[in-house]
């Protein structure tokens, strides 16, 4: 799950997100289309889903969602409520975390502090899909959606391991009803799988709940199946989940209303395809830009425009200014200048009756 190219949103579009911030204007970009979508709120319950503080303990609610193939996450939305007459500014820090469903990431067998594991969440988050707006690795704008939203149930404090912990929740409770939206810098890069997506918010007074949603779907409409359900947790049942249905309520399934946003990319070099001039980019090459590898750029069997290399000589100059346009641009480091060089001298590209042959180098991440 490593990022073989650099940050797709840079300084200035940093920048220019920032001022749509501050605006209220942010929104969703025109090149991600819909991967995942849990739909609406649809006023059954909500559930913390709060960052640690030094006076409060983390609670972690996630939910389930599914990737047909590699993918890149570049955005996301999720609604919740926020206490009735706070200020959209009192939202000040949003973390994301992607999970593994269990047994992976995890200690197996479990504790036993909670009735199964199975289709939980991993112990752990994935740390490459880890983002938070305290270090710029997540930006995101809140949108008040209704300034009195209720639902019938909450869970907030009633999290406990076997044999308490149907507590049936907490009742009933009313708020804001706010969008949150979310551009990952960088954008987050999955293999084909089945995941957990858990927000956390932390305002400066008061708390975030998730709201349920009911219709899990996969782009482009297509019913989710098998769905794992939401999961709940705070920092004294950790590593453990407990399903907020089966196990805290006693009854029902619930799901959390969010979005995914992002493109594929099968060759998992970081571009997606719409962008990727250059497809099946070999496992583990530095790309430029537009999805192209130096190999690419500079094929052993004659130029990228077409026909065969007029001599060795003509291969090794053009290899070596497009190494040197790759150090410029900061994908590779300058110190691998004189490796890349050399193993272009030392191939038989270009030379008489072995144009087409490979020349045996390669250029990892």
């Amino acid at each position: 799950m490593s990022k073989k190219f650099s940050p797709r949103i840079n300084r200035f579009q940093a920048i220019a997100f920032a001022i749509l911030v501050s605006a209220g204007l942010a929104s969703i970009g025109a090149a991600a289309t819909l991967l995942f979508s849990t739909g609406n709120p649809d006023g059954q319950i909500a559930t913390l889903s709060r960052i640690g503080t030094a006076t409060q303990i983390q609670t972690e609610t996630a939910d389930d969602f599914v990737l047909t193939g590699n993918t890149i996450i570049e955005q996301a939305t999720f609604t919740g409520l926020i206490p009735t007459g706070a200020a959209l500014s009192s939202i000040t820090r949003v973390e994301i975390e992607i999970y593994n469903v269990f047994p992976l990431d995890s200690t197996n067998p479990p504790s036993g502090k909670v009735p199964t594991r199975v289709n939980s969440p991993a112990d752990v988050e994935i740390d490459e899909a880890t983002s938070d707006s305290a270090d710029s690795t997540l930006m995101f704008t809140s949108t008040l959606l209704s300034p009195n939203f209720s639902v019938a149930n909450s869970v907030v404090t009633g999290i406990n391991p076997i044999p308490n912990q149907t507590t049936g929740g907490e009742g009933p409770v009313t708020g804001q009803e706010v969008q949150i939206t979310v551009i990952f810098n960088p954008a987050i890069t999955l293999p084909a799988g089945h995941y957990f997506f858990r927000p956390a918010v932390q305002l400066s007074s008061g708390d975030f709940l998730w709201l349920s949603a009911s219709n899990p779907i996969v782009s482009p409409g297509t019913p989710f199946s098998p769905d794992l359900q939401t999961w709940i947790r705070n920092d004294n049942l950790a590593p453990d989940w407990l399903r907020i249905g089966t196990d805290i309520i006693g009854a029902g399934v619930f799901n959390a209303s969010f979005s995914l946003f992002g493109e594929a990319d099968q060759d998992d070099d970081g571009v997606p395809d719409s962008e990727d001039q250059c497809p099946d980019t070999a496992a583990g090459a530095v790309v430029n830009a537009n999805g192209c590898s130096i190999d690419q750029l500079v094929p052993c069997a004659g130029p990228i425009t077409g026909g065969t290399w007029t001599n060795h000589g003509q291969y090794v100059s053009t290899f070596t200014q497009t190494v040197k346009q790759f150090i410029a641009e900061h994908l590779i480091p300058r110190q691998q200048k004189g490796q890349l060089t050399s193993a272009a001298a030392r191939s038989n590209c270009g030379k008489p009756s072995h144009g087409g042959h490979g020349h045996g180098h390669g250029h990892g991440r």
